[in-house]
C-alpha cells in the first residue's frame, strides 16, 4: 500500500530514542523527509537518513518556536508533526511535590500547546495536514505511580480533540498513539532497571510479550498517510489488548 508519504515533510520531536526515534524511521522508510529535535546533542538523526536535526528542550519557552522554525527552514515547510515529550517521573500524590508538577506541565502539556502553536501557520499551508500526539494508554486507564503523567497525558488528549474539529476545516486531522507495554528505556526505568520486572510486565499482557517501538510507530505512521484523510479527532491504543475498557 502507497501511504502517499513519500517527500512529505515531517518534524518529530523527543526523536533521539525510544517511540519518537522509531516514528521518525517509519516516517524515513516510507519516503518522508524528516527533521528531528531531542534534548541530545549528540543523536543528530543522520544514521536514519533525518533531512536535519536540533538539539532543543521543548519545556523551554522558546524550545518549540526555535524548533518549528528551524524544521521549516531546511524542509522548505511542514505537513506532518509528531509531538512528543519525555516522561514526567514516577510518582503518587502525596510523594510528588509542587514543583515536578510545574516541571511537568512545561515538559508534556505547554511543549504541545507551544508546538501546535508555532506550527499551525505551516501546516495551514499543507495539502496532507497531520498532528499526532504520542500520549499514554492511562488517558483511558491510569496506571499505579506515575500522577503526573496520568494528568497530563489526560490533558493533552483533551487538547487534540478540541483541536480535531476546530482544524477540520483546513484539513488537518488530529490523533493520539496511546502506548502501552511498549519495551523502550520508559518502560525498563518505571521496572527499576530489573530484567524480571519486565518480565513480569510481559508477562502479563494478553499476548504475553511487550510490544516494539516498531509496532507502535506503524501506527503512527499510518495515521499521518493519506488514507488516514478522514480519521481525526481519535485515540489510537497500541497496548496489544492489555486496556480493559470499551471506549
Amino acid at each position: 500500500m502507497d501511504l502517499g508519504l513519500k517527500d512529505r515533510r515531517a518534524l518529530v520531536t523527543a526523536a533521539s530514542k525510544g517511540l519518537g526515534r522509531a516514528c521518525a524511521e517509519g516516517l524515513v522508510a516510507e519516503g518522508a523527509r524528516v527533521f528531528i529535535s531531542s534534548r541530545d546533542p549528540e543523536r543528530t538523526g543522520r544514521e536514519i537518513g533525518a533531512a536535519g536535526w536540533l538539539a532543543s528542550d521543548l519545556s523551554s519557552e522558546d524550545g518549540p518556536e526555535r524548533t518549528a522554525g528551524e524544521a521549516a527552514r531546511v524542509l522548505g515547510g511542514l505537513d506532518i508533526v509528531i509531538v512528543n515529550a519525555g516522561g514526567p517521573p514516577p510518582g503518587t500524590f502525596q510523594s510528588t511535590d509542587l514543583p515536578a508538577w510545574e516541571a511537568g506541565f512545561q515538559l508534556t502539556l505547554m511543549s504541545a500547546i507551544r508546538l501546535v502553536k508555532a506550527t499551525l501557520p505551516l501546516l495551514r499551508q499543507s495539502e496532507q495536514g497531520r498532528i499526532v500526539f504520542i500520549t499514554s494508554i492511562s488517558v483511558r486507564q491510569p496506571i499505579p505511580n506515575i500522577v503526573i503523567s496520568n494528568a497530563m497525558r489526560a490533558a493533552v488528549t483533551g487538547l487534540a480533540k478540541t483541536l480535531s474539529r476546530e482544524l477540520a476545516p483546513d484539513r488537518i486531522t488530529v490523533n493520539c498513539v496511546a502506548p502501552d507495554a511498549i519495551l523502550t528505556d520508559r518502560i525498563r526505568h518505571l521496572a527499576g532497571g530489573d530484567e524480571e520486572n519486565v518480565r513480569r510486565m510481559a508477562e502479563r499482557t494478553p499476548m504475553r510479550r511487550l510490544g516494539t517501538p516498531e509496532e507502535f510507530a506503524a501506527a503512527c505512521v499510518f495515521l499521518c498517510s493519506r488514507q488516514a484523510a478522514y480519521i481525526s479527532g481519535q485515540t489510537l491504543g497500541v497496548d496489544g489488548g492489555s486496556t480493559l475498557g470499551v471506549h
